[in-house]
């Protein structure tokens, strides 16, 4: 009897041992990957006891080398005989295949410009195609959305290419780190915790990151904010993370009082002679500041609010041009 297990499931390898342990015939394992392939013999080697013998077998020759045999078990020996055979999904053989042409890309006797990128260098285009993944978002076209969605996973195999050949990583480290992440923060949904509402699965998912990463300070946190993000989204990040800490104003019109005192701390700048620019700059962001802790306290986004004012001005530009 021919049994299916699929590697996307995130107790494959318990379920595999389950299935072992029954000694029940054959088993097809779908959508496995290298990475799951390496998982495979480690589990494998870990389950299987001395007189079992395993063959794997697979189906598509071209993504996975076949027939593989574990060699450390005596055929002839006593205990079941299990044949394991290996299917590669159709979406995972197109990332594959993506791969294969980014990697054929940066061969040696591949593309030029390709060859001399480096991680420093394609930085531009990772934020130039998330925000037209944004935009197409936005816009309501899923074919476009599909188009850019592309573009975007292309600066991730890139990235991923790279570093691969200087032996950091590859796109196979990368899917498992991820995935391996949504798992250890989702123990409600992969494991055996309850979450009673919204607000406690905030208060784990918080727990969890910084088990994750326990020297990191919040002023480390707010600095990584600071310095990764666009300054609007920035902004608002780094003040939903001083209210988490306990920093919150009692009322809204102590945001409303802190506008008006950068306001006119603002205009005191503007108005000194000789002008100083950057202690103008500084009250002005101060201000800025104060406004998108006002937005956050009535949950609207600043940047959002920004790029709405833009379309609209680009509007009736558009509109006085006729």
């Amino acid at each position: 009897m021919l049994q299916t297990l699929d590697s996307l499931q995130p107790d494959w390898q318990q379920a595999l041992a389950r299935w072992f342990a029954a000694e029940q015939g054959s088993l097809l394992l779908k959508s496995c990957g290298g990475q799951d392939l390496a998982k495979l013999r480690s589990v494998l080697q870990q389950i299987c006891s001395p007189v079992q013998s395993v063959t794997l077998l697979t189906e598509d020759l071209e993504v996975v080398a076949g027939p593989l045999t574990l060699q450390s078990w005596d055929p002839q020996a006593t205990g079941h005989f299990a044949h394991l055979y290996l299917e590669r999904s159709a979406s995972s053989s197109h990332m594959s295949r993506l791969a294969a042409v980014v990697a054929r890309l940066r061969a040696p006797d591949g593309c030029p410009w390709d060859r001399a990128q480096t991680p420093e260098s394609l930085t531009p285009y990772i934020l130039e195609e998330a925000y037209e993944t944004v935009a197409a978002i936005r816009a309501g076209d899923p074919a476009a959305i599909a188009e850019e969605l592309g573009d975007l996973l292309l600066q991730v195999v890139l990235q991923s290419q790279i570093f691969a050949e200087q032996n950091h990583f590859d796109l196979e480290a990368v899917a498992a780190g991820i995935a391996d992440k949504l798992i250890r923060r989702h123990p409600y949904v992969f494991g055996d915790a309850v979450m009673a509402d919204l607000p406690e699965l905030h208060r784990s998912w918080e727990q969890i990151k910084q088990r994750e990463r326990p020297d990191q300070s919040l002023g480390q946190k707010l600095l990584h904010y600071a310095q990764s993000l666009p300054p609007l989204m920035a902004a608002l990040k780094i003040s939903c993370k001083v209210v988490g800490a306990g920093f919150e104003w009692p009322t809204v019109e102590g945001i409303w009082a802190k506008i008006r005192e950068e306001e006119a701390e603002l205009r005191r700048e503007l108005e000194r002679d000789p002008p100083d620019p950057t202690r103008q700059e500084a009250e002005l962001g101060d201000l800025l500041f104060a406004l998108v802790n006002l937005g956050r306290w009535y949950g609207l986004d600043a940047a959002q609010a920004d790029t709405f004012t833009l379309n609209t001005a680009e509007h009736h530009c558009s509109t006085m041009q006729r």
